[in-house]
């Protein structure tokens, strides 16, 4: 009997419930949810299992707080973790999730040692750097969420931009999920037509320091939140090049072993996407300007992780 492709979400709050929102709809395969808080994780995953009758999509949906119901699970994907607080210091947000994240990945792991890791918590470059230690994990197994997200916006802004469909608009970014992520205009196409015979200098980089403050621009709209639509659709997509093999293209962080100039630093990459995770870093030229911002960038992330390596967690 042919077994069906499982995905657990670790974290039921917003992002976590919205990934199994998508992955249940778009029938990736049985769903779990997971949360210190089982009424929210049973409650979440219930309502959701009771919408398939609806919108048609035939997947088992759990959810609950026992690690155990995500046995064998193929993907799994961890947004577990507190945003940050007023008051609280960039060291205090490191040490409280790579807490959370350690005990999220030591249970998965228990229970699913062939599955493949999608991180979405924040710090997201430095909670890769903790689920790959805390996992014993081969590097293609353990990817980080940013790229797809922040190509998402970068997309959509062009598309806003040009007045055309998001669908015809190709762009990525590179580097660390944060302020000095690397979006690459020069490798932007609209319909095959590179943008920069599209919109001016000055057009292209308001779009760009828009793209980097993303995330920025949706927490001081919503006042008491972040993003949640677009981050889980983003880890989403990256599940389902996974279980269905598709061999994408995607910009993710993956622990880098030389390329780039980088190694053993969790990074902001194109990178083909498969059964096996990881399948292939994809190899890009770069100028100057564009490898000096990339190092800058791998740098700031060098530094999270630097001071994240002196908490104890």
């Amino acid at each position: 009997m042919l077994k069906r492709p499982k995905i657990s979400v670790i974290g039921a709050g917003f992002v976590g419930s919205t990934c199994a929102h998508w992955a249940a709809a778009k029938e990736l395969g049985d769903v779990v949810l997971i949360d210190i808080n089982e009424g929210a994780a049973k409650g979440r995953s219930l309502d959701l299992f009771e919408a398939s009758p609806v919108e048609g999509f035939d997947s088992r949906i759990q959810g609950g707080s026992d690690y155990a119901l995500t046995k064998d699970s193929d993907v799994v994907i961890i947004t577990a973790g507190l945003p940050r607080k007023p008051g609280m210091s960039r060291d205090d947000l490191l040490a409280t999730n790579a807490k959370i994240v350690k005990e999220c990945t030591q249970n998965v792991v228990k229970y699913s040692p062939d599955s493949t890791l999608i991180i979405v918590s924040n710090p997201l470059d430095a909670m890769c750097h903790v689920a790959y230690e805390v996992s014993g994990f081969p590097r293609e197994r353990v990817l980080g969420m940013a790229g797809v997200l922040d190509g998402a916006r970068f997309r959509s802004f062009i598309a806003e931009a040009l007045d055309v469909s998001v669908e015809d608009v190709q762009a990525f970014v590179y580097g660390g999920h944060g302020d000095t992520m690397v979006p690459m205009p020069r490798y932007v196409t609209v319909g095959g037509v590179p943008l920069l015979q599209l919109l001016s200098k000055d057009k292209i980089d308001a779009i760009v320091q828009r793209t980097r403050q993303g995330g920025a621009e949706i927490v001081n709209l919503l006042k008491t939140g972040s993003a949640y639509y677009a981050p889980s659709a983003s880890a989403v997509q990256m599940a389902e090049a996974i279980v269905r093999d598709k061999k994408r293209v995607l910009p993710c962080a993956v622990l880098l072993q030389g390329e780039y100039g980088q190694n053993g630093l969790f990074c902001g990459v194109l990178a083909k996407l498969g059964a096996k995770g990881l399948e292939q870093v994809m190899k890009l030229e770069m100028n100057p300007e564009e490898m000096a911002m990339f190092e800058k960038s791998a740098a700031a992330v060098k530094e999270l992780v630097e001071a994240m390596k002196k908490i104890q967690y």
